[in-house]
């Protein structure tokens, strides 16, 4: 059962020349092959340089849990005051 949504592109696909048809048609293999919007990952990586901002991931990641754990062990002594 289609959609009365469908049903109403059907139609006015129907009322165009076959010309416009044939965009129609290529418009909606380019969405069917792509049906996602965006960038993909292989197409950007590589693009930042290593290490990115002088800094490796591993220790940027550290480094941010450390500073995260002394923020929220600050809290809690502020809260006990």
């Amino acid at each position: 059962m289609m959609s009365t949504e469908l049903d109403e592109v059907i139609r006015k696909a129907d009322s165009l020349s076959p010309a416009e048809r044939l965009v129609l048609l290529e418009h909606l293999s380019r969405k069917m092959s792509h049906p996602r919007a965006g960038r993909r990952w292989r197409e950007i990586s590589g693009a930042a340089p290593y290490p990115l901002l002088g800094e490796d991931a591993q220790s940027w990641v550290s480094r941010t849990r450390r500073d995260a754990d002394e923020h929220r062990h600050k809290q809690l002594q502020d809260g006990d005051k």
